[in-house]
């Protein structure tokens, strides 16, 4: 007997989604539907074509995981409904907030928000990758006034079961250097250039002038891009690859994640698995994937940082914590802690098994 077929549906192609498809193939025959809404231009054929894709596709299916919730869920609940398929939606971040201060959130959309809301509220059941996406207070960003945030404060009454599944990394593919040959004092950071104010891009230019003799790294955004001054010690690399990415996680004394809002933080636990030293923003999920690997940054101040970022830089035990900062990432967010919550939580929810 071959293994049951699953509709996925998703936006979008990051690495965690191809973790998720590949954890999903072991137990079932994936059928990934996938249009590009990136492209706003193209949202009303995408529409139109997710609607046919489904319909050709749901004949046979045991339920419907949908990756973010947005425009692609409605179809889902609805056929969900009309085929009495149970759907369940993983939500990230965005679908889970609203901060027009900073620009950031896709239910600052009204169209969206209603959209999300008639999902979530239709949803088998909902898995966000961290409980700060259920509810939280943003207290890091003085700037962002939309302090309270996540699904509750949006949606209330909501009632749709919810299961928090943490994001899990892969230990084989993000390693600890053979060498030791840390560029010392040194900082990175990734982001793109759309998201530099969002992960604190602004607050790491100010820290730099602070300190002329570390050097501060920009991974995923060129020079061009940013109309900030910026001290010589900044240096932006662009885009890189995955293994161009990693050798700079191994290299790297320090790594930042300075975000207002943070959803999970998939590119902190990268570089803490290669032993990276954390320094975080006190937000969301961030301080509980640091732990007590790394460093808090309580407020985007640069008066708060400046004790936060002497202590890292003189602390007598930094090869300690860059192992500390490893072992922690793989004792709580592996990829097969995330594969046995996912499958288990589909199978209480079926009702069915999926494991031998």
């Amino acid at each position: 007997m071959g293994q049951p077929k699953i509709l996925y549906i998703t936006p979008s192609m990051q690495s965690f989604v191809k973790s998720d498809i590949r954890i999903l193939s072991a137990y079932f025959q994936v059928q990934v539907i996938n249009q590009p809404w990136s492209n706003k231009k193209l949202a009303p054929l995408n529409f139109i074509t997710q609607f046919f894709d489904m319909l050709f596709s749901i004949s046979g299916s045991k339920f419907i995981l949908v990756n973010f919730g947005g425009y692609w869920a409605f179809w889902a609940t609805i056929f969900g409904k009309v085929f009495s398929k149970k759907v369940y939606i993983v939500t990230h971040g965005t679908d889970c907030a609203s901060i027009p201060e900073i620009n950031y959130g896709s239910l600052r959309i009204s169209l969206l928000k209603r959209i999300c809301n008639f999902s979530y509220r239709r949803a088998t059941a909902i898995f966000p990758v961290s409980e700060s996406l259920i509810e939280t207070e943003l207290l890091f960003d003085p700037g962002v006034t939309s302090k309270k945030q996540g699904l509750f404060h949006h949606f209330p009454g909501l009632k749709t079961p919810i299961e928090v599944i943490y994001n899990g990394l892969d230990e084989n593919q993000w390693t600890f250097p053979t060498d030791k040959n840390r560029i010392e004092n040194s900082f990175l950071a990734v982001m793109s250039a759309s998201q530099f104010t969002l992960k604190g891009g602004d607050l790491i230019l100010e820290i730099a002038k602070e300190y002329p003799s570390c050097s501060f790294y920009f991974a995923g955004v060129q020079s061009s891009e940013i109309i900030f001054e910026r001290a010589p010690n900044v240096h932006f690399l662009g885009f890189l690859s995955a293994e161009q990415l990693k050798s700079w996680y191994q290299k790297s004394e320090f790594y930042f994640q300075l975000s207002s809002f943070e959803g999970f933080g998939c590119a902190l636990c990268e570089s803490m698995l290669c032993g990276a030293i954390p320094i975080g923003s006190g937000t969301n999920h961030i301080p509980m994937i640091v732990g007590d690997s790394g460093f808090i940054i309580a407020n985007k101040s640069l008066e708060v940082a400046i004790p936060i970022i002497d202590k890292a830089l003189n602390a007598p035990n930094k090869d300690l914590l860059s192992i500390n900062s490893r072992l922690h990432i793989q004792a709580n967010y592996s990829l097969r802690g995330r594969e046995q919550k996912l499958i288990e939580s589909l199978e209480r929810f079926t009702g069915e098994s999926y494991t031998n």
